[in-house]
Protein backbone atom coordinates (compact mmCIF):
# COMPACT_ATOMS: atom_id res chain seq x y z
CA UNK A 1 0.00 0.00 0.00
CA UNK A 2 1.17 4.00 -0.79
CA UNK A 3 -0.08 7.07 -0.36
CA UNK A 4 0.77 10.37 -1.99
CA UNK A 5 1.01 13.14 0.85
CA UNK A 6 1.52 17.10 1.10
CA UNK A 7 3.70 18.96 3.44
CA UNK A 8 5.81 21.94 2.86
CA UNK A 9 3.99 22.58 -0.33
CA UNK A 10 5.61 19.38 -2.09
CA UNK A 11 3.94 16.00 -2.79
CA UNK A 12 5.95 12.73 -1.41
CA UNK A 13 4.97 9.25 -2.33
CA UNK A 14 5.51 7.05 0.69
CA UNK A 15 4.86 3.39 2.08
CA UNK A 16 5.55 1.97 5.28
CA UNK A 17 9.24 1.92 6.19
CA UNK A 18 10.35 4.70 3.76
CA UNK A 19 12.43 7.38 5.16
CA UNK A 20 11.67 10.62 4.13
CA UNK A 21 13.30 13.93 3.89
CA UNK A 22 10.40 17.07 3.72
CA UNK A 23 10.50 20.93 5.04
CA UNK A 24 11.15 21.02 8.44
CA UNK A 25 8.57 20.11 10.93
CA UNK A 26 8.27 20.75 14.80
CA UNK A 27 8.99 18.53 17.42
CA UNK A 28 12.20 16.35 19.11
CA UNK A 29 13.65 13.58 17.42
CA UNK A 30 11.45 10.19 18.37
CA UNK A 31 7.82 11.83 18.32
CA UNK A 32 5.36 10.73 16.00
CA UNK A 33 4.59 13.02 13.22
CA UNK A 34 0.38 12.35 11.40
CA UNK A 35 -0.33 13.42 7.80
CA UNK A 36 -4.04 14.26 7.19
CA UNK A 37 -3.11 15.88 3.81
CA UNK A 38 -3.42 12.74 2.21
CA UNK A 39 -4.21 12.99 -1.97
CA UNK A 40 -3.84 9.53 -3.07
CA UNK A 41 -4.06 5.92 -1.60
CA UNK A 42 -3.15 3.26 -3.63
CA UNK A 43 -2.77 -0.41 -3.27
CA UNK A 44 -1.93 -2.24 -6.42
CA UNK A 45 -4.67 -1.93 -8.94
CA UNK A 46 -6.86 -0.41 -6.48
CA UNK A 47 -6.43 3.27 -6.27
CA UNK A 48 -8.07 6.15 -4.31
CA UNK A 49 -7.64 9.97 -5.49
CA UNK A 50 -9.07 12.18 -2.86
CA UNK A 51 -11.07 15.94 -3.94
CA UNK A 52 -8.73 17.33 -2.73
CA UNK A 53 -7.92 14.72 0.25
CA UNK A 54 -8.73 11.18 0.66
CA UNK A 55 -11.22 11.42 3.84
CA UNK A 56 -10.29 9.60 7.08
CA UNK A 57 -7.19 8.65 5.42
CA UNK A 58 -3.55 9.34 7.48
CA UNK A 59 0.22 8.87 7.21
CA UNK A 60 1.41 8.32 10.62
CA UNK A 61 5.47 8.82 10.75
CA UNK A 62 8.29 9.14 13.35
CA UNK A 63 10.65 12.44 13.35
CA UNK A 64 14.12 10.90 13.51
CA UNK A 65 16.10 13.82 13.47
CA UNK A 66 15.95 17.71 12.19
CA UNK A 67 19.13 19.13 10.35
CA UNK A 68 20.26 21.27 8.10
CA UNK A 69 20.32 20.37 4.45
CA UNK A 70 22.82 20.62 1.61
CA UNK A 71 24.89 23.97 0.90
CA UNK A 72 23.62 25.96 -1.76
CA UNK A 73 26.18 28.99 -3.17
CA UNK A 74 24.79 31.77 -4.53
CA UNK A 75 27.19 33.39 -7.06
CA UNK A 76 26.46 36.86 -8.41
CA UNK A 77 29.09 38.72 -10.63
CA UNK A 78 28.77 41.70 -13.43
CA UNK A 79 31.69 41.25 -15.72
CA UNK A 80 34.58 44.18 -16.14
CA UNK A 81 33.32 45.89 -12.75
CA UNK A 82 35.03 44.18 -10.09
CA UNK A 83 31.26 42.71 -8.62
CA UNK A 84 31.58 39.22 -6.81
CA UNK A 85 29.55 37.96 -4.41
CA UNK A 86 28.94 34.49 -2.79
CA UNK A 87 26.87 33.07 -0.29
CA UNK A 88 25.61 29.99 0.72
CA UNK A 89 22.77 29.01 2.48
CA UNK A 90 22.03 25.76 4.13
CA UNK A 91 17.99 24.84 4.47
CA UNK A 92 16.62 23.18 7.21
CA UNK A 93 14.97 19.83 6.89
CA UNK A 94 13.34 17.05 9.05
CA UNK A 95 13.81 12.99 8.40
CA UNK A 96 10.88 10.82 9.08
CA UNK A 97 10.25 7.28 8.90
CA UNK A 98 7.09 6.40 7.67
CA UNK A 99 5.41 3.76 10.22
CA UNK A 100 1.93 3.37 8.84
CA UNK A 101 -0.67 4.45 6.36
CA UNK A 102 -4.46 4.10 7.13
CA UNK A 103 -7.58 4.71 4.76
CA UNK A 104 -10.11 3.17 2.49
CA UNK A 105 -11.32 0.59 4.85
CA UNK A 106 -7.05 -0.54 5.26
CA UNK A 107 -4.54 -0.38 7.16
CA UNK A 108 -0.77 -0.94 6.17
CA UNK A 109 2.20 -0.90 9.20
CA UNK A 110 5.97 -1.26 8.89
CA UNK A 111 6.74 -3.96 11.56
CA UNK A 112 10.42 -2.40 12.07
CA UNK A 113 12.13 -0.80 14.82
CA UNK A 114 12.85 3.35 14.11
CA UNK A 115 16.80 3.61 14.69
CA UNK A 116 16.78 7.24 15.81
CA UNK A 117 20.62 7.66 14.91
CA UNK A 118 21.36 10.60 13.23
CA UNK A 119 22.82 11.04 9.82
CA UNK A 120 25.83 12.81 10.91
CA UNK A 121 26.80 10.22 13.04
CA UNK A 122 26.12 7.73 10.71
CA UNK A 123 28.67 9.16 8.24
CA UNK A 124 31.45 9.75 10.47
CA UNK A 125 31.42 6.27 11.32
CA UNK A 126 31.51 5.42 7.47
CA UNK A 127 34.16 7.45 7.56
CA UNK A 128 35.85 5.95 10.85
CA UNK A 129 36.12 9.20 12.30
CA UNK A 130 36.25 8.22 15.80
CA UNK A 131 37.24 11.90 17.70
CA UNK A 132 33.67 13.19 15.70
CA UNK A 133 31.88 9.69 16.83
CA UNK A 134 32.82 10.26 20.24
CA UNK A 135 31.50 13.96 20.11
CA UNK A 136 28.29 13.19 18.31
CA UNK A 137 27.38 10.06 20.57
CA UNK A 138 27.58 11.88 23.77
CA UNK A 139 25.61 15.04 21.58
CA UNK A 140 22.99 12.36 20.38
CA UNK A 141 19.51 11.86 22.83
CA UNK A 142 19.59 8.84 25.03
CA UNK A 143 17.01 7.26 23.07
CA UNK A 144 19.77 6.74 20.17
CA UNK A 145 20.94 2.87 20.41
CA UNK A 146 24.74 2.76 20.47
CA UNK A 147 26.35 0.16 18.35
CA UNK A 148 29.89 -0.21 19.46
CA UNK A 149 30.69 0.38 23.58
CA UNK A 150 32.64 3.09 24.79
CA UNK A 151 35.15 2.08 26.49
CA UNK A 152 36.44 3.82 29.74
CA UNK A 153 39.95 5.73 29.84
CA UNK A 154 42.09 4.46 33.07
CA UNK A 155 42.86 7.33 35.39
CA UNK A 156 45.91 9.82 34.06
CA UNK A 157 48.62 8.81 36.11
CA UNK A 158 50.77 12.06 38.22
CA UNK A 159 53.51 13.36 35.84
CA UNK A 160 56.71 14.10 37.19
CA UNK A 161 59.01 16.90 36.87
CA UNK A 162 61.09 16.32 32.97
CA UNK A 163 64.13 15.68 34.10
CA UNK A 164 66.52 16.93 31.09
CA UNK A 165 69.18 14.36 30.26
CA UNK A 166 71.97 15.26 27.10
CA UNK A 167 70.23 11.58 26.02
CA UNK A 168 66.63 13.14 25.98
CA UNK A 169 67.38 16.51 25.11
CA UNK A 170 67.02 16.88 21.62
CA UNK A 171 69.39 16.94 19.08
CA UNK A 172 69.79 20.98 18.20
CA UNK A 173 69.81 21.34 14.23
CA UNK A 174 73.03 23.02 12.71
CA UNK A 175 73.06 26.65 11.62
CA UNK A 176 72.10 26.61 8.15
CA UNK A 177 74.69 28.01 6.20
CA UNK A 178 74.57 31.64 4.55
CA UNK A 179 74.74 31.97 0.63
CA UNK A 180 77.79 34.03 -0.39
CA UNK A 181 76.84 37.05 -1.71
CA UNK A 182 77.38 37.21 -5.55
CA UNK A 183 80.52 39.21 -7.42
CA UNK A 184 79.60 41.92 -9.33
CA UNK A 185 80.92 41.76 -12.80
CA UNK A 186 84.04 43.42 -13.88
CA UNK A 187 82.73 47.05 -15.36
CA UNK A 188 83.56 47.57 -18.79
CA UNK A 189 86.09 50.39 -19.82
CA UNK A 190 86.37 52.80 -22.83
CA UNK A 191 89.39 51.25 -24.27
CA UNK A 192 88.19 47.58 -24.41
Amino acid sequence: MYAVIRTGGKQYRVEPGDVLVVEKLGGEPGADVAFSDVLMLGDGAAVTIGAPVVEGAAVNATLIETRKGEKVRIFKKTRRKGYRRTRGHRQPETVLRVTSITGAGQTAAWDGVVDLTPKALLDAKARNLKGVVALLEAAAPAAAPVEAPVKAKAPAKAKAAPVETAEAAPAEKPAAKKAAPKKAAPKKTDAE
